[in-house]
């Protein structure tokens, strides 16, 4: 182990999965992490602990951690003094952000939170939900639920839960009528740790190479073979934000094109590059973008 060490805190729980899939983009192996709550990552610098995303800034903000990666709900949930080092765009199962909406079931008579003055709403997110109704000027007593909330639902007279992609709500029969707080994942790193050279450049590098990893997830390169007078025909196909990388080949007459593109428009843009007089076409995965 390295003598100046950095203290990791990852998110066990739905995140711990895409967390770890993440860091492996990155360029960051991460072994025993469903056996072991000190996994093993291949940094000497980094020593990784597994904490639930609920409770990471309350140990980061202590000291604890230098840093550590939760969710922006536990941070304002938890009122923790912490930097926020970066924004991750990733989630269980998308890159949208996850929200806390308050609902009631369908049949509920309730439409709207001033409905609910008086009421009763159960909920993990105790002091933002307060904080909500709070600035709303609505009077209600907020329950702490330990899970499974949406049960309860009909047990009181409103919920605030985590939704990412309202099939939850759904399947309960239970409807949104307002978002609570909206969050996406954060690297948070402690203010001690921030003022250290070495730990900060250390969580600096994390976060840069963390964020490419996000944002390579959604590009792939793509490689092609063109002669230099269909250049300009080419050209006019490819997104018109991207500046390609234009090489001389061996023959004189040719020349290629390498550029990054959003997979979403990957088979669209092919075909059309093929009558455009492309060859070679060649499309491939990405683990890391940097701008």
């Amino acid at each position: 182990m390295s003598e100046k060490v950095l203290k990791l805190g990852i998110p066990t729980g739905s995140l711990q999965k895409a967390t770890i899939e993440l860091f492996g983009k990155a360029g960051f192996n991460i072994t025993d992490a469903e056996r072991n709550f000190q996994p093993r990552i291949d940094d000497e610098q980094i020593q990784l602990v597994c904490l639930r995303a609920q409770e990471m800034s309350r140990y980061v903000a202590g000291g604890e951690l230098d840093a550590g990666i939760t969710g922006y709900d536990w941070i304002a949930e938890n009122e923790s003094d912490v930097v926020e080092v970066a924004e991750l765009t990733y989630s269980k199962a998308t890159s949208e952000p996850t929200k806390w909406v308050l609902a009631v079931p369908d049949e509920s008579k309730v439409k709207k939170p001033a409905d609910l003055r008086g009421g009763i709403v159960a909920t993990e997110l105790v002091k933002a939900t307060k904080k909500y109704f709070a600035d709303k000027n609505i009077d209600v007593k907020v329950e702490f639920s330990w899970g499974a909330t949406e049960v309860k639902a009909r047990l009181v007279d409103a919920i605030v839960e985590l939704t990412e992609t309202g099939t939850s709500l759904a399947a309960n029969n239970l409807r949104a009528i307002d978002t609570v707080i909206t969050s996406t994942t954060r690297l948070i790193a402690n203010k001690k740790a921030w003022q250290d050279k070495f730990k900060r450049e250390k969580i600096e590098n994390i976060a840069i190479l963390l964020n490419a990893a996000i944002e390579a997830r959604t590009k792939v390169g793509l490689k092609m073979n063109i002669k230099k007078g269909d250049l300009d025909k080419v050209l006019k196909i490819l997104p018109a934000e991207k500046s390609p990388t234009i090489s001389s080949l061996a023959d004189k007459d040719y020349i290629a094109i390498e550029v990054i593109i959003d997979d979403s428009i990957e088979r669209t843009l092919v075909p059309a590059l093929k009558r455009a007089g492309a060859s070679g076409i060649i499309t491939y995965p990405l683990n890391k973008v940097i701008h």
